[in-house]
């Protein structure tokens, strides 16, 4: 898929996008910056498009989940 490809963004994402680009060009933005921060703001708010698998989402939680946890903390031991 080459960059700026539009088509793994679900329907949804395409109408935020075209809402928040209105927006921005009302505000005085040219129609291609205006453009670029709508897909930025659709990216930032829902995540981006879809993902290839959904084995790619599940690995990333796990990652993050096991990362900040510890088994060892002493703050919650009594003196």
């Amino acid at each position: 898929m080459p960059r700026g490809d539009k088509s793994s963004y679900t329907p949804k994402q395409k109408r935020m996008a075209e809402h928040i680009e209105e927006g921005y060009e009302k505000r005085g933005a040219g129609s291609r910056t205006a453009e670029a921060r709508a897909w930025a703001t659709v990216n930032k708010e829902t995540g981006g498009g879809r993902k290839a698998s959904p084995k790619r989402t599940t690995a990333a939680r796990k990652k993050s989940a096991t990362r900040g946890s510890s088994s060892t903390g002493t703050s919650s031991r009594k003196k």
